[in-house]
């Protein structure tokens, strides 16, 4: 754990939330809402989500269900109100110009999402999709085309990711950055990626303004990416689903590797399938943890059991977690993640703006 410490004591507060914490302002920016262009020029407030010392924002997956791009990433977020987000990687290398998805073209409306652990099948997908597990179900058997053309994006992205300037990573940023939306992860998910291809993620979240990027927890996933995270002055931060309920699971081996491991620690997963309170594992860890995935949901022993609802009908204590964390005034970012079903008549924004509103009031 002291080795930690000496990773991050360069690292203040202010630096690690980003510009969010300055009071809200009126600027101008452009309309968004759009992945064809750009609307003309209106004022809109700069959001601000920094309540009570914690930092609240989201995981923009919790917007899949909606039209993606990094314009509508940012109009979300004003709608929202959130000031500092976890990027995913599909809608900023999108943008960055990278070649079309085909699986998008198979029938998905967005590109598809990687299984959780011990969810199905293990799914055949683009290299890169970068997106965390979706509930159950296998993926349908693909033609030999499909395969065919799955492999071909698959080598052309890594091509292009070798030749992306930085210029517009740059101009992604100062969008983000002049809607008063920080960055402070990207969910690349790279650790089966070639190392350039790694190489090439660090460089573009570092451009970006993140402090590091995100991948699902495992021995090989943590061993690959913590070398390229010291090499940039990052973080390779690791998210969990359920393997807390695995009897024996511990973070200790993974810490272990490096000090540039860092834990995106999903306290909605690791309540629903444990029971166990949150603040046990954020006590235990916080100088180790980057970040909080937040969700609400039923307890293991409930009927139905870790099960993903809207927010104040579930068990997960979110409020006990958020109050922890504005007393101890730990730089941990609290990230939305929307995965209960939209109710009938509102949508994904709406209901992330209700989670929003949800933590302002108990940290108010």
């Amino acid at each position: 754990m002291k080795s930690s410490n000496k990773n991050r004591k360069n690292i203040s507060r202010r630096e690690f939330l980003g510009t969010t914490a300055a009071a809200a302002s009126v600027v101008f920016i452009p309309s968004l809402y759009k992945s064809d262009g750009l609307l003309p020029m209106q004022k809109v407030q700069k959001p601000n989500s920094l309540f009570g010392g914690v930092q609240v924002g989201a995981i923009t997956y919790s917007w899949r269900s909606m039209p993606g791009g990094v314009e509508n990433i940012i109009k979300y977020c004003q709608e929202a109100g959130i000031s500092s987000i976890e990027l995913m990687s599909n809608d900023l290398e999108s943008f960055l110009g990278a070649p079309q998805n085909p699986v998008a073209g198979f029938g998905a409306p967005r590109p598809p999402a990687t299984q959780q652990p011990g969810q199905g099948q293990p799914a055949m997908q683009p290299q890169g999709a970068g997106q965390p597990g979706q509930p159950g179900g296998q993926r349908p058997q693909r033609t030999p085309e499909q395969q065919a053309a799955i492999a071909k994006y698959n080598e052309d992205l890594k091509q292009w990711r070798k030749t992306v300037p930085m210029d517009k990573v740059q101009q992604a940023r100062k969008l983000f950055n002049d809607a008063g939306i920080n960055v402070h992860i990207v969910k690349f998910s790279p650790s089966r990626w070639s190392d350039e291809e790694i190489d090439y993620a660090f460089k573009v979240a570092k451009a970006m303004g993140a402090k590091g990027v995100t991948d699902e927890i495992g021995e090989e996933a943590v061993k690959r990416l913590a070398p390229f995270a010291e090499k940039h002055g990052m973080y390779a931060i690791f998210h969990n689903h359920m393997q807390f309920a695995t009897p024996g699971f511990s973070y200790d081996p993974f810490l272990k590797v490096s000090p540039a491991v860092m834990i995106n620690f999903d306290a909605g997963h690791f309540f629903g399938s444990t029971g166990i309170h949150p603040n046990e594992i954020i006590k235990k860890y916080h100088d180790r943890i980057f970040s909080v995935h937040m969700k609400d949901k039923t307890g293991p022993k409930s009927t139905p059991a870790n099960t993903n609802v809207e927010w104040g009908k579930g068990e997960t204590p979110i409020a006990d977690v958020l109050l922890l964390l504005k007393k101890e005034k730990w730089p941990i970012h609290v990230d939305i993640e929307l995965e209960y079903p939209v109710p009938e008549g509102s949508d994904a924004v709406k209901e992330v703006k209700k989670c929003v509103e949800f933590m302002r009031k108990i940290l108010a």
